[in-house]
């Protein structure tokens, strides 16, 4: 937690209401997410209970499982799950844009949107993902079938908890996490784990305090637990006999459907509320200007959904349980260069966010005091431009002479070269900077491409520059330490032990 967010915690208990810690949504939104709330059964891992999803606020789809230890009732369940997720997706597959590469030369094609789901909480996310891995595997012939859709649906689940796993990636947002980017609370981070409670602290009733709102959401009659996890006193008192009263109907076929219906009221009961917050989360994470960022990142997105399509079009094998050793460390590289691109982003994209690296000394904003916007470098073999700015600051100056420094609000590819840093007796701190790139081919720069005096601005050394991928041996050249060359993937295809889980 950084000292700022801690700040505007203690903001937030004095106000009574949570802090904005960011001026703009650092997540995609999409216009039409499809919102997937999952329970499971107390005991049993894994053990989907039910489930409520859907695209539209005013028409959710409750599925349930009445007895969750039945396998057949498993499995229906997940046939069910699939049209939905499954129709959701297709429904991206119509609309395809050209996008031009190398330079204008060349000509890919990807689809214009993308699925996005959306659950309540991180371990929403672990359902998905473990779920995804019990389905992707099964047969839809031979002993135990399943519906054709199940595996296909698996695959799905498995490539939205992947992109979760990717920083940036709005393909699979918990929505706790994404309020937590967005607001500090007055309470602590494991109890913004609770959706109900996060909310009262955001948009708490007429009357009523953040922290008397969140203290009415601990209540799990009113604000049932977002899931996956159920109430005890809920399992207790309604669920159990509730099953109960469905086996034996099952037992003696008489009723089923009263018993069922019975059942289905009850877990309707407590998926509803977390609906509507759900809802209501985004509707205030709409009202948030998109960071210039977010659209850049959710085209990535849509090109992982693009290139997961193709290759379920060619018939490509599920994903393996675990990576080989080489698969393993390009996805680390890749994420690792992605979270360290998407911190960048998000401080050029937001003033709040940069403040954390102003206090580290990463970042420093001021105001430009001395300017020589033509001045030109005669010392090589070619006369260059080669401006000097001062800017005087009263943020800590860590940056020492030759450092190179870039600027959120200057053109992209100027660079800025530190001088000289002089700190004065009043407190202040003045930074003579040489700019390079970004002011056109003349000796004259472009209008706007050097700071003006009076100019407040931003210098950082944070850079969003590319980053070249690193060098990885093939799979058939793993060194023996790491296992040797895995056998080729048509050898090792999933079998039917690769369906087998302990809560199978």
């Amino acid at each position: 937690m950084s000292t700022l967010t801690t700040l505007a915690r203690a903001e937030a208990v004095v106000e009574g209401v949570a802090q904005r810690i960011t001026t703009v949504r650092h997540v995609h939104l999409a216009k039409r997410p499809l919102v997937f709330i999952p329970l499971t059964m107390a005991g049993e891992a894994n053990a989907p209970l039910a489930a409520m999803a859907g695209d539209d606020p005013d028409n959710p789809t409750l599925l349930i499982v009445p007895q969750p230890r039945n396998r057949d009732q498993r499995f229906a369940f997940a046939a069910e799950l699939a049209d939905i997720v499954i129709g959701y997706v297709d429904s991206f597959l119509d609309d395809v844009e050209e996008v031009t590469t190398n330079r204008g030369k060349e000509v890919r094609h990807r689809y214009a949107d993308a699925p996005q789901l959306l659950v309540p909480n991180p371990g929403g996310v672990g359902f998905t993902r473990l779920f995804g891995r019990s389905t992707r595997f099964r047969r839809t012939d031979g002993d135990y079938p399943v519906h054709p859709s199940v595996p296909l649906l698996g695959r799905w689940l498995t490539y939205f908890t992947e992109r979760a796993e990717h920083p940036g990636s709005s393909a699979l947002v918990p929505m706790t996490q994404a309020l937590t980017m967005h607001w500090a609370t007055g309470q602590s981070p494991l109890e913004d784990a609770q959706l109900a409670a996060f909310m009262g602290w955001i948009a708490p009733p007429d009357g009523l305090t953040g922290a008397e709102a969140a203290t009415a959401a601990e209540d799990p009659v009113t604000w049932p637990p977002a899931g996956p996890a159920t109430d005890p006193t809920f399992d207790n008192e309604v669920l159990a006999p509730a099953m109960a009263a469905y086996d034996r109907a099952v037992a003696t076929d008489s009723h089923v459907d009263r018993r069922r219906g019975e059942l289905e009221e009850a877990l309707r009961t407590q998926l509803e509320p977390t609906w509507r917050l759900m809802w209501h989360a985004v509707s205030l994470l709409r009202d948030l200007p998109a960071g210039a960022s977010v659209a850049k990142r959710w085209a990535e997105d849509r090109d992982a959904f693009t290139n997961f399509t193709e290759q379920l079009d060619a018939g490509g094998f599920p994903q393996p349980r675990r990576d080989g050793a080489v698969a393993a460390a390009r996805r680390l590289h890749r994420m690792e260069r992605a979270l360290t691109s998407y911190e960048v982003q998000r401080a050029y994209d937001d003033p709040m966010v940069m403040a954390d690296y102003r206090l580290t000394g990463e970042a420093f904003v001021g105001d430009v005091t001395a300017a020589h916007p033509t001045r030109v470098d005669t010392s090589g073999k070619k006369r260059v431009l080669r401006p000097w700015i001062a800017v005087t600051t009263t943020d800590p100056v860590m940056v020492t002479p030759g450092t190179t420094l870039l600027s959120p609000e200057q053109p992209d590819g100027q660079k800025a070269r530190v001088m000289s840093v002089t700190r004065k007796d009043d407190g202040t701190t003045a930074v003579v900077l040489e700019l390079t790139g970004g002011m056109g081919r003349s000796l004259t720069p472009a209008p706007g491409s050097v700071p003006e005096v009076g100019k407040r601005i931003c210098y950082t050394t944070l850079s969003d520059s590319f980053m070249p991928p690193g060098s990885f041996p093939s799979r058939e050249e793993t060194p023996w330490t790491h296992g040797g060359p895995p056998a080729p993937y048509e050898d090792s295809a999933p079998t039917a032990e690769d369906a087998r889980e302990e809560w199978s």
